[in-house]
């Protein structure tokens, strides 16, 4: 592979990268590489997600989240009926098992009419059983334009566009450094230095370590939350049908506990939220030194500590213990057993973390000089990923010299 004269090098193979990759190749004739360090694509948070396309309903109306949620939803359901990716709009109910939830149920009816959402209706305890036999709540929301979508297909699909068009995608290519040398960037990694124009850093888990590598000072540092997840035994399957969640708590930007149905088959339960000793800490016990010493450095990360400390206990304590996991879950679906779950995969969270404490709960994008980086992109941004990827490919191209595709 030529190392370069590259026009745009994005750094990062998952979901955000590529559909960045796949939007610049559509619009331009731009030379564009992606590298991933890993050996292959989506190996961290696409990879490793429960594969929701989330409807859009419980962002704030106006805020990046809302609006590439609902439009990246539309474009993902158009992408995947295109390319044969199988993908169901099965709906979800959200649940309001405890009184003191009912203001924020109703706070989410109303932002899914600001957001645009059709179908969305009040349920009663009554009309809950209709659609969730099995689950109980004082009231819930039906959702239907939520469903379940396989990305790692997704991501393949992206790939073969990206490559269709004339990008470049190298694996095992890890960023180690980076300078300038005149006009152009020299990005080093484990296989080999490239050499570009410009650079896009979609590097989720690492993004803000890329920022730095890059001689960016971003005012925001990722800490990383282990999602865990129970598989459903089979046998137990006729509890769920589709997608059950609890009402968030609208002062952390995760959905709680909640079942959902794969395109794969199964039905899982989860995730927690807890701190990840390491950036890609799958496992309780993997740490990492270096990223506890970041964590530990920011203060942020001891103002966050000071206000959530309770929140971090119980989650750890639900971590460590099943049977505390189960009780969580029983709050929605109460003939669920101890015996009838067992320990499942688990996900870690790229969560944008800002000195004062605060989890940012919107996507956040940084530019530099011939550089644009993806400072925090969680949830939903599979989802949202091709709306994502062409906003991005738009800030390109408004700031960068790059050849616009021409129409034949």
């Amino acid at each position: 592979m030529d190392q370069t004269g590259y026009d745009v090098i994005i750094i990062g193979g998952g979901i955000i990268g590529l559909a960045t990759a796949m939007a610049l190749t559509q619009q331009t004739d731009a030379k564009v590489l992606v590298l991933e360090k890993e050996n292959r694509l989506a190996a961290h948070q696409t990879g490793n997600n429960s594969g929701v396309i989330h409807s859009g309903i419980y962002y704030k109306p106006g805020s990046l989240k809302a609006r590439n949620c609902v439009e990246g939803r539309r474009a993902l359901i158009q992408f995947a009926e295109e390319q044969s990716i199988p993908y169901e709009l099965c709906g979800k109910v959200i649940v309001a098992t405890r009184a003191e939830e009912l203001p924020a149920l109703e706070t989410l009816e109303q932002r899914a009419a600001a957001n645009g959402l059709s179908g969305a209706r009040r349920l009663n305890k009554a009309e809950i059983k209709e659609i969730e036999p099995h689950t109980d709540g004082l009231a819930g929301l039906h959702v239907p334009e939520t469903g379940i979508i396989d990305y790692k297909k997704v991501v393949e699909k992206y790939a073969e566009v990206i490559s269709a068009n004339g990008g470049q995608i190298r694996p095992n290519a890890r960023m180690t450094g980076f300078e300038r040398a005149g006009t152009e960037l020299v990005v080093k990694t484990t296989a080999g230095d490239f050499k570009s124009r410009y650079l896009v850093n979609c590097a989720g888990l690492q993004s803000d370590h890329i920022a730095r590598m890059c001689g960016l000072k971003p005012d925001v540092q990722i800490i990383p939350f282990r999602g865990e997840y129970y598989d459903i035994i089979p046998e137990k399957h006729n509890l769920v049908k589709n997608l059950i969640y609890p009402v968030p708590d609208p002062r952390f930007p995760f959905l709680g506990v909640h079942f959902t149905r794969r395109i794969t088959g199964g039905i899982e339960a989860g995730p927690n939220a807890v701190l990840a000793f390491k950036r890609e800490g799958y496992k309780f016990l993997q740490v990492s030194l270096p990223d506890l010493l970041a964590f530990s450095g920011y203060v942020g990360f001891w103002r966050m500590a000071t206000r959530y400390w309770r929140m971090a206990v119980d989650e750890y304590y639900r971590s460590l213990s099943k049977a505390a996991f189960v009780r969580a879950l029983q709050k929605l679906v109460p003939d669920l057993e101890y015996n009838d779950v067992h320990r499942g995969g688990a996900g870690v969270r790229a969560q944008a973390l800002a000195p004062d404490g605060a989890l940012v709960d919107d996507f956040k994008i940084g530019e530099a000089d011939g550089m644009i980086h993806v400072l925090n992109a969680p949830s939903p941004a599979a989802t949202a990923s091709i709306s994502i990827g062409r906003s991005i490919a738009s800030m390109a191209l408004s700031r960068f010299d790059l050849p616009v595709k021409q129409l034949t």
